[in-house]
């Protein structure tokens, strides 16, 4: 009408599906206030479960990835020692091509198996030291397949991981050890012991 104010169109409702946010809360009714708290409940729920699993896949990363007591970085040091050891280059690659043995988790008939699962287990004795066991597979150039044995521990005060055994094991040859700590302990448990007995 000529001269006369237009009244402005009436708004849509607000609900919990379409609120933008742009209506003043103080434009909304009771039940638009409640939809849009619980929109807004809703949307603070979701980044707080994301931000939860997001903190709890970056933990799992460090312990199984990243850490320096990670099964992956205990797994990477072991094969390293291997291929840096002249007595398993020898036997598995031939002088010069320690770089060319590859290590890998357990046998399977796929071919991509040699990029997974590698057997460990970790446990607590009673006097609170920490023992990880694993065992890994080696091949190298010549042939040759072995299993290596992981056997570390950690005391109860001690912050890093120590070998106690570390070997290698090829069928038709005797094993090569690179480290043997739990030879030592068992030689000083038989000091001074004769047919079983200690005397001294």
């Amino acid at each position: 009408m000529p001269g006369g104010s237009s009244s402005p169109p009436p708004r849509r409702a607000i609900t919990v599906a379409n609120d933008t946010g742009r209506i003043p809360w103080g434009q909304l009714s009771t039940r638009e206030k409640a939809a849009r708290s619980t929109q807004q409940s809703f949307n603070f729920l979701v980044v707080i479960v994301g931000v939860v699993m997001t903190g709890g896949v970056s933990y799992i990363l460090y312990k199984e990835v990243f850490s320096t007591e990670s099964k992956t970085a205990v797994f990477n040091r072991a094969a390293d020692r291997i291929r840096q050891d002249p007595a398993c280059v020898e036997l598995l690659a031939g002088r010069g091509k320690g770089g060319e043995i590859q290590a890998y988790g357990e046998a399977s008939w796929s071919r991509w198996a040699r990029n997974r699962f590698i057997a460990s287990r970790t446990e607590t004795d009673r006097i609170g030291t920490t023992h990880m066991h694993m065992h890994f597979h080696v091949s190298g150039p010549l042939g040759k397949e072995g299993v290596v044995q992981v056997h570390m521990s950690k005391g109860r005060d001690e912050s890093d991981f120590h070998y106690n055994t570390l070997a290698l094991d090829v069928p038709g040859h005797d094993r090569i050890w690179l480290e043997n700590a739990d030879s030592g302990k068992l030689d000083k448990r038989n000091q001074g012991k004769m047919f079983g007995v200690k005397w001294w």
